[in-house]
């Protein structure tokens, strides 16, 4: 399978866009984007030493850790992100996993947006078989847990878990029947090889997640990565490309990194098969692009964002 993948990826960029596309148009509607909505919930602190994030206690960044937020205040946000078109909020922490005292609050905070009529979506680590159940009786939609980088390259970025152990949660979210939500991040120093193994991996699942997030690495200060040099735009859209045609039928999230992108780096992304982005002016701890900024980016486009399903009426 691994062949196919790299086969895929290294079609001249002509011919790969184009069998995207077609991948797309076959499954959405091409002109239209899913928004989503992404709050951070808890802050800063973590213990994991992952060299990209900021949030890691280990990497020495200047980010003060928080206390986790309150949920009237996670709640309001979440109906500003309504009224302001989001269709799925997503909220993250940032632990290892979280301790049984905090999963009433948790558990609270899906309960009520998904009151709003909005798909619910949490990263907050990983899980045991506990929490899953509950994160599943509350009615969560999601659970995203990226896998980051390929097998052979994580150990050269994280050392406080494994592969493995990432693995192993996604199957646990899938089992309960959660959506699986995973992806990585592009940019890293990782090889071509390493980003068709990272794709290959999220497609040969049980089933390929649900949701797909794409990130190119934002080079934080007081991280082991700050100096990274930045990524060949069009290994971004080959590696877009690839995994629309590989999880045909999965929404695929141009997320972090999109501030850095120009209004046509990003429209070769959705011409790729991209069809979500996550609106606001921040993204957990990373600057993203303005919503009047996206409104006049989908006008140019004549891209539309995707509605709330019908049913979901309430206030």
């Amino acid at each position: 399978m691994k062949d196919r993948a790299h086969k895929i990826y290294t079609l001249p960029l002509m011919d790969l866009l184009s069998r995207a596309h077609g991948v797309h148009r076959a499954n959405f509607d091409p002109n239209r984007i899913q928004c989503a909505k992404l709050l951070s919930i808890k802050t800063g602190g973590c213990p994991e030493d992952c060299a990209y994030c900021a949030q890691s206690a280990r990497n020495g960044s200047e980010l003060s850790a928080s206390k986790l937020m309150e949920v009237e205040r996670v709640l309001a946000e979440a109906r500003e992100a309504k009224a302001a078109g989001a269709t799925r909020y997503c909220m993250g922490a940032a632990w290892r996993s979280p301790k049984p005292r905090d999963m009433p609050a948790v558990i609270a905070m899906v309960e009520g947006v998904k009151a709003m009529g909005l798909e619910t979506c949490m990263t907050l680590g990983m899980l045991d078989d506990e929490q899953v159940v509950q994160l599943r009786q509350a009615g969560l939609d999601y659970y995203n847990h990226n896998i980051d980088t390929s097998e052979e390259f994580y150990p050269a970025i994280v050392s406080t878990r494994s592969f493995a152990d990432r693995i192993e949660t996604l199957e646990r979210v899938r089992q309960a029947g959660i959506n699986v939500c995973s992806g990585g991040i592009l940019g890293m120093g990782e090889t071509a090889e390493d980003r068709i193994s990272m794709i290959q991996t999220l497609a040969d699942l049980p089933e390929p997640p649900k949701s797909i997030p794409i990130n190119l690495l934002i080079p934080m200060p007081g991280t082991p990565m700050a100096d990274t040099p930045p990524l060949d735009p069009f290994e971004l859209v080959r590696a877009i490309a690839t995994t629309r045609i590989l999880a045909p039928s999965s929404y695929v999230r141009l997320s972090a990194g999109r501030s850095a992108m120009s209004d046509e780096l990003q429209a070769m992304c959705f011409f790729a098969g991209a069809n979500s982005i996550f609106v606001g002016d921040t993204l957990l701890t990373a600057d993203n692009p303005e919503d009047s900024k996206d409104a006049l980016l989908f006008a140019r486009l004549g891209l539309v964002p995707e509605a709330l399903p019908e049913t979901a009426d309430q206030p």
